[in-house]
């Protein structure tokens, strides 16, 4: 049964990578045709919310159970990952910024370990070890050379609301009383719709480009496609797999096959927007890829008996059904 469950949360955990992964692909052809990029948030967190809230009524008992938990995934898991990704994309180049937020599961590890005082396995940790460092090669970082300190801190402030993406997903995930994620989801995605509301502006929309077509590798596609493709597929979908694995997992074995996102969003962009990719790109996505096998891979030790007098400590993977 745990061999099962685990086997299914990385299949949703791979699937939730692919789907995150192809948004920029779908959202850079609307943004080039004239789209403004916190705009273009706005539409895929406000249309999520819109989609998702069906299941907010369904679930609305979780606004008196889980108010914390609600508005901490909606203020940082949605909206302070886009608004702090966006707002350090515009002083530093893509990929140096790119690769501040995905430090996110990095800094995962060090919350599990230092903040929640809980072990990590060794495996999780040299796995997210590994993919950090093909996920610079991915990004090319030694391409950016000068770095805007605020542009800096802009991205780090990204990582650090990812890496409290994988803590409120995983949040009560073994109580009695856990949460639905999908009521957290949808009510996440309600309140970061919000807070991006007020950052983002929403009445100055062009919507004119919504109305017509936007060019994807030479081929022109109707704009409400690629807008339908970021909200069903790269945020709706993306976000409730990613939420269930996990739960089946484990906040950091889920942080670092999240790496993936990378990757694919990399070789999407090779194949469809025709930017390739050079050799160093290569080798550090067969890096990111090695670095999320070697986190899955690993297996805690069995726990020690209980000294006399003294409870085990047991990692949450042991005990997850």
């Amino acid at each position: 049964m745990q061999a099962s469950g685990k086997n299914a949360g990385l299949g949703l955990a791979l699937v939730s990578a692919f789907a995150f992964g192809g948004s920029g692909v779908a959202a850079k052809p609307l943004i080039e045709a004239g789209l403004d990029p916190l705009h273009m948030v706005w539409l895929r967190v406000a249309g999520a919310a819109l989609v998702l809230s069906p299941l907010a009524w369904r679930h609305r008992d979780l606004v008196l159970r889980k108010p914390l938990l609600l508005a901490g995934f909606g203020l940082i898991a949605v909206a302070g990952v886009q608004a702090f990704y966006f707002a350090s994309l515009s002083r530093i180049p893509v990929g140096v910024a790119l690769l501040l937020e995905y430090l996110g599961p990095a800094l995962l590890l060090g919350y599990i370990r230092f903040v929640q005082r809980k072990p990590v396995t060794r495996g999780a940790a040299a796995g997210a070890a590994v993919a950090v460092v093909g996920l610079a090669c991915v990004v090319e970082i030694w391409a950016g050379l000068s770095l805007d300190p605020l542009g800096v801190l802009f991205g780090l402030a990204a990582a650090c609301c990812q890496a409290f993406y994988f803590v409120f997903a995983d949040q009560g995930a073994d109580g009695d009383d856990a949460p639905d994620p999908l009521g957290v989801i949808a009510y996440g995605m309600l309140v970061g719709a919000l807070v991006m509301t007020v950052i983002a502006r929403p009445w100055e929309i062009d919507w004119q480009v919504l109305g017509g077509q936007a060019s994807v590798g030479g081929t022109m596609m109707p704009a409400p496609v690629l807008l339908a493709w970021v909200v069903l597929v790269a945020t709706v979908f993306a976000y409730l797999t990613g939420v269930v694995s996990v739960r089946r997992l484990s906040p950091q074995v889920a942080g670092v096959v999240a790496f993936l996102e990378a990757v694919v969003a990399t070789v999407l962009a090779w194949i469809l927007l025709g930017e390739y990719l050079s050799t160093w790109q290569i080798v550090g996505g067969a890096l990111v890829l090695g670095g999320a096998f070697i986190a899955q891979s690993s297996r805690p030790a069995p726990p020690a008996p209980p000294a006399v007098g003294g409870p085990a400590l047991l990692d949450r993977e042991t005990t997850t059904a």
